[in-house]
């Protein structure tokens, strides 16, 4: 917010510009124990899809760019998971559909999100949201398709069981 802030002026003056916030599917979908993330994702993408109508009349393009998993080495590196007894169970078996091999497959180079974030700048579309990434476009499109509260449900089952 205060870099969008401190180039605002300049992108008014000129009367146009583009911000571009990488957000996450965690922005429009959620998974079990990923609270604060998913609270942090979806205020982006609520302050950027209002931002966008405040900005429109200076010329000024608002976008967020929603990968999904991306082929790294985060989850062994630089995942840090809180305990407490309470939840071991529940961490456990959703820490299980996470690291699925074949569930990773499906995850994006950096490459190809970088060439969404590329279309996003260059496309001059009126259009706030890119989801990147086949597994974030597939999990997206099914929430979509059946609904917020069945999508819901989906996901306890298949995380939870």
């Amino acid at each position: 917010m205060r870099v969008t802030q401190a180039f605002l002026p300049a992108m008014r003056e000129r009367g146009s510009g583009c911000i571009i916030t990488t957000t996450s599917i965690g922005g429009l979908v959620t998974f079990p124990f990923n609270s604060v993330y998913h609270a942090t994702k979806w205020g982006l993408e609520g302050w950027s899809e209002s931002l966008a109508f405040e900005l429109a009349a200076f010329g000024i393009k608002v976008k967020t760019v929603a990968p999904g998993g991306i082929r790294t080495d985060f989850a062994t590196r630089s995942l840090v998971l809180t305990q407490h007894p309470a939840y071991t169970a529940g961490i456990t078996k959703t820490m299980k559909t996470f690291m699925d091999p074949k569930r990773r497959e499906k995850g994006s180079s950096a490459e190809q999100i970088a060439d969404v974030v590329y279309e996003a700048a260059t496309d001059n579309k009126d259009q706030v949201t890119y989801v990147a990434g086949l597994d974030a476009k597939d999990t997206y499109a099914q929430r979509l398709a059946v609904g917020a509260e069945t999508f819901r449900r989906a996901i306890r089952d298949m995380f939870l069981g």
